[in-house]
């Protein structure tokens, strides 16, 4: 496809805007059959501007753009509806789930997988009150680290959880283990890694959660295979949500 191709109707949502020149914004939107997009949206920072409410996060759109450089020009946007918009703490948790599309995806890269997964994130987000299952383990946590690993498989990052990396035989559940981001799980515990136990790798190899030793554990295993392939930049949203933890205990 030619890079000035004008696209029209493709699905996807807005992750994060700002000002570009008077009256204008760049949003950077996620959409399906095209992955991150970058666009300008001209005069939407107008009072009147038909595009000034619609270019929110998670409000579901119909968009349309055309141009040949790598920020697109938006010709036009539609409510496409259907989603329960996050509210509360699970927007917060929607907020992160932004952040880690804008950091790890590529412009320009499909992921139409990754698009529906984020879709059914968001909706179960949304419908979500707080309350705890029977092991009293937050339901937030559990779809927070499925899509974490979702996320970090379909970009390329994707790691084995249910193999020793030295020796290749299954993960023992009675053992334990570090994990290294670039080599995987290892039961030589004198190594640097993230230590972790082998139930919760086995657990996490078939998507598993309801363990809540396993999701305790999965946080932090799923934050350090983060932060590796981010680097030093810290993610913002995810200091918001560690404070807003801290205040609602």
């Amino acid at each position: 496809m030619s890079t000035d191709a004008r696209i029209n109707n493709e699905p996807g949502f807005v992750l994060h805007t700002y000002p570009f020149k008077e009256t204008s914004v760049v949003a950077e939107v996620f959409t399906r059959g095209h992955g991150r997009v970058a666009l300008i949206a001209r005069g939407a920072r107008r009072p009147a501007s038909a595009l000034r409410g619609l270019m929110q996060p998670f409000t579901p759109l119909l968009l349309s753009w055309f141009g040949k450089s790598e920020l697109k020009t938006l010709h036009a946007a539609e409510w496409q509806g259907g989603l329960v918009s996050p509210q509360g703490r699970a927007l917060m948790c929607g907020f992160y789930l932004n952040e880690l599309l804008l950091r790890l995806l590529a412009r320009g890269d499909a992921h139409e997988l990754l698009y529906d997964r984020y879709v059914d994130t968001l909706d179960q987000l949304a419908r979500q009150d707080g309350t705890t299952d029977y092991e009293r383990t937050p339901h937030f946590e559990r779809i927070l680290r499925r899509f974490e690993k979702n996320l970090l498989s379909e970009i390329g990052y994707g790691a084995t959880f249910d193999v020793d990396a030295e020796t290749g035989a299954a993960i023992d559940p009675a053992a334990r283990y570090v994990f290294q981001p670039e080599r995987g799980a290892l039961r030589s515990l004198g190594q640097p890694g993230c230590p972790v136990s082998g139930q919760t790798l086995i657990d996490l190899a078939a998507d598993r959660f309801e363990r809540q030793a396993t999701l305790a554990e999965a946080k932090v295993l799923m934050r350090a295979l983060i932060n590796h392939t981010l680097g030093t930049k810290p993610l913002y949203t995810r200091q918001l949500l560690r404070d807003l933890t801290e205040l609602t205990q």
